[in-house]
């Protein structure tokens, strides 16, 4: 409604329960969003992850019109990398300490993104494999 972004619920194929939500949070004047994901622990290793955040990063290039997507993990959670891997993204670094997790003391992330262009070509890639 304040026009920043846009949030979707994830649901199980089967059930339709609500197992996560997929996001982003845009900049408009540079036309880049940020990524960000949730998915519930029984439902990890399912493709959930995976499927919302490439519908999300298709819908923030197309509907929004960004030219750059991005998005951090942590990087002692190595799947949610993998994620950002599967669909396009590309490492672009390391933020070392961080983030302070209250219990896990700093955190480093990993800083990945993908531009326009390149999406253009990953998407063709897998409309291909299809």
């Amino acid at each position: 409604a304040a026009g920043e972004g846009a949030t979707f619920a994830v649901e199980e194929n089967a059930s339709g329960a609500l197992c996560g939500c997929v996001g982003l949070g845009c900049e408009y004047a540079n036309r880049r969003a940020e990524l960000g994901y949730w998915i519930g622990t029984p439902y990890w290793g399912r493709g959930y992850a995976t499927e919302a955040v490439r519908c999300v990063v298709a819908f923030g290039f197309g509907y929004f019109r960004l030219n750059r997507i991005y998005a951090r993990h942590f990087l002692s959670n190595p799947a949610s990398g993998r994620v950002l891997e599967k669909i396009g993204l590309n490492r672009e670094g390391i933020r070392r300490e961080h983030y302070f997790k209250p219990g896990h003391g700093f955190q480093d992330v990993a800083d990945y993104g993908i531009l326009l262009r390149e999406w253009a070509e990953v998407a063709h890639r897998h409309l291909s494999a299809e």
